[in-house]
């Protein structure tokens, strides 16, 4: 066990210099008190480097976790039919698996649409396991989310899965409503936009043109947020869905790119907004 001195050394001299002997008792109390605490925040802190190992874990704990729950959601109306394993089978080739990490992956597949499939168990153990990167809490979330809205809507009963695992992971209701809103409209986006992209500001061509209100929808706020709070909103949107910042958090590279895919959206989302506002 390694032991934390430095506060007590620090403030019992400095106690002692103050007040003597009893200034002394004091400080090292102090001490004590904030190196227990510093302790504390070194163990829980989310911002702690990874130790040694640790990294590894927690990329093979989110592609194991991811995999299974996505063979336990296909099943949820209690069948797997051909489009649901096609749905699979296109996340593994959007992820541009190995040959090897493809077994892997459909090996979960096939464990999470047995019946006896332990789906809290399972989210419990993910969230042990990442529970201080609340990053990697979202990015399960989210790769859930859109491996279920593959197909346009998402079915009540894979609804009601996905609303379990986020109570396993400690996502709020309201929060997994709202990651959901976002995701349905980013789809709902880019089938309006019909495949066609900003340039300049401007749209190119197109035999469509998704409503302004889906835009801000895309980026979850209303259209009475501000110049500023579109900014900040989109900043941070980018910020989290950023490859480097993920593969930092342990992300794998495989479930980055599917993580990324949407910041695309979000960027011609925000390039609309930006047209129809005129700010810069």
């Amino acid at each position: 066990m390694q032991f934390n001195w430095g506060g007590k050394i620090i403030l019992g001299l400095l106690g002692m210099l103050a007040g003597g002997p009893i200034g002394l008792g004091i400080g090292v109390l102090i001490g004590h008190m904030l190196d227990k605490g510093a302790e504390r925040v070194q163990t829980f802190n989310p911002f702690r480097p990874y130790g040694p190992g640790e990294q590894s874990q927690i990329q093979t704990a989110l592609f194991d976790t991811a995999f299974s729950i996505m063979g336990h959601l296909a099943k949820a109306d209690g069948r797997v039919s051909e489009d649901e394993i096609a749905q699979a089978r296109a996340v593994m080739d959007r992820m541009q698996l190995s040959e090897e990490q493809r077994k892997q992956a459909i090996a979960l597949f096939n464990q999470g649409k047995q019946d006896d499939f332990p789906l809290d168990q399972t989210v419990a153990a993910f969230a042990t396991s990442v529970k201080h990167r609340k990053q990697l809490i979202l990015v399960l979330l989210e790769i859930l989310l859109q491996t279920a809205l593959a197909d346009g809507e998402l079915d009540p009963a894979e609804e009601a899965i996905l609303v379990r695992v986020a109570e396993g992971l400690g996502v709020p209701r309201a929060q997994f409503q709202q990651i959901l809103n976002m995701l349905l409209a980013q789809a709902q986006f880019s089938g309006a936009r019909g495949g066609h992209s900003y340039q300049g500001g401007q749209q190119a061509a197109g035999p469509s043109r998704p409503p302004l209100s889906q835009a801000y929808q895309v980026l979850g706020i209303t259209d009475s947020a501000s110049n500023q709070e579109v900014k900040k909103t989109y900043r941070k949107l980018m910020s989290q869905h950023h490859p480097d910042k993920l593969a930092a958090k342990g992300v794998p590279e495989e479930m980055i790119r599917v993580a990324t895919e949407k910041t695309a959206e979000i960027s011609k989302a925000y390039e609309m907004i930006k047209e129809h506002r005129g700010f810069k």
